[in-house]
């Protein structure tokens, strides 16, 4: 069974005003992901997890008898870049040879 996350699931969970704008933003949580299950005999379908600390009822506004949750297609992770080489080969070969630690160190 394959299974492959579509959507990101985020909640509204309060606003901020920006210092340097001073306009008034909203901040995001992400609260759980909607799921796309393929099992080995064929098909799909769609399930969705929300995290267990995830309370919707602190999400309350009393003008409305529901809250609303955005689905966003996740964002890809990039991979990381490899990790930097030094341009002089002999500058690693030094860099990893210890010198002998024979030496009286005076405390």
């Amino acid at each position: 069974m394959a299974s492959e996350k579509i959507y990101d699931v985020v909640a509204t969970v309060g606003s901020y005003t920006d210092r340097t704008t001073g306009k008034e933003k909203n901040r995001y949580r992400t609260v759980g992901a909607i799921m796309e299950i393929t099992p080995a005999n064929g098909g799909k379908y769609h399930i969705l997890l929300l995290d267990k600390t995830f309370n919707p009822a602190g999400l309350a506004d009393p003008q409305h008898e529901s809250i609303i949750l955005n689905l966003f297609k996740p964002e890809r992770q990039q991979q990381q870049p490899p990790a930097a080489q030094p341009a002089d080969p002999g500058h690693q070969a030094a860099m990893t040879a210890q010198a002998p630690m024979d030496d009286d160190v005076p405390f």
